[in-house]
């Protein structure tokens, strides 16, 4: 079987696409298709169904490529490296959200890129988490970090660790409230408060309410950044009250730049999972990133 038709099938199929895929490719959308023909003609099978938006592939196709994707990326990986491991250095493709990325996974990977002979480069980007699988099933990335856990066989997803949220603002911004206030009123005690979030649809204040409330927040977003970081300067400055993930807040709790407004007994929590392309774990400097961060996390929680 050509390899080339195979690597066309695995693009096809982590893309769901035969116009990104021919993007991804350098090749011609027609050329893309008319390679995915002859594969299936040669198996006798179809490999996708033909949709209005893009390709699903048939139970043939996720068996077929459940197996070469895991073949491909290693010959990919050693046209990439050449035949010599030990002269070779090896670049590592992360991404993940921007603020736990740039937190927590570089400083721990950071300690694998010096020269000890089983280094490697370090390349990160971040995006949200479904532009992180994405550009992992697409073959952007070797190792992804985010809230989604994949569906299909061709990503595999570990459990990383788990992130608790907490509701802050600043000590001027507390004691407008008060604590006693809070803890017998509940939520009605903070609706009229002005709100710093990432996004209009408040997705992390939503979240918390849902979870400790049981309700919706009755505020809008006063203040909107598109950055946790960002959104933890603005509550520190006093723009408002922000929901904020623990380890981001840790040591602003500990200044009393911010205080928590709000001690659950079961407080919100979110899980941060490792993923990478089916079968790549083979790749050495793949698998110790992964084991490292998987180390890691264990101080993290």
């Amino acid at each position: 079987m050509d390899l080339a038709l195979l690597r066309t099938f695995v693009t096809v199929h982590r893309a769901g696409s035969f116009t990104r895929a021919a993007a991804l490719l350098g090749l011609s959308q027609p050329a893309v298709t008319s390679q995915i023909r002859t594969l299936e003609r040669q198996l006798g099978r179809p490999l996708f169904l033909r949709q209005a938006r893009g390709v699903t592939p048939t139970t043939i196709g996720d068996e077929l490529a459940h197996k070469a994707a895991p073949h491909l990326d290693a010959l990919v990986e050693i046209a990439e490296t050449g035949l010599d491991d030990e002269s070779s250095v090896r670049t590592l493709h992360l991404a993940g959200p921007p603020e736990f990325t740039a937190k927590r996974a570089l400083p721990a990977l950071t300690e694998l890129t010096g020269d000890d002979g089983q280094g490697f480069e370090l390349r990160a980007s971040f995006g949200t988490a479904e532009e992180v699988l994405e550009g992992l099933a697409s073959g952007h990335h070797d190792l992804a970090i985010g809230t989604l856990r994949p569906r299909g066989a061709l990503l595999t997803a570990t459990p990383l660790c788990d992130e608790e949220y907490v509701l802050v603002a600043a000590p001027g911004r507390a004691e407008d409230i008060g604590a006693q206030n809070l803890r017998r009123t509940g939520a009605s005690a903070l609706e009229n408060l002005p709100v710093v979030e990432v996004h209009e649809s408040l997705p992390f204040v939503s979240r918390y309410w849902a979870s400790v409330f049981d309700s919706r927040p009755a505020a809008s977003g006063t203040v909107i950044v598109p950055d946790l970081r960002a959104v933890l300067a603005c509550a520190i400055a006093g723009a408002g009250l922000a929901v904020l993930p623990r380890y981001l807040c840790a040591e602003a709790l500990d200044r009393e730049d911010v205080v928590a407004l709000h001690e659950p007994a079961v407080p919100p929590l979110r899980t941060y999972v490792l993923v990478v392309r089916t079968g790549t774990l083979a790749m050495p400097h793949i698998a110790r990133a992964h084991d490292w961060l998987l180390r890691a996390a264990a101080d993290w929680c």
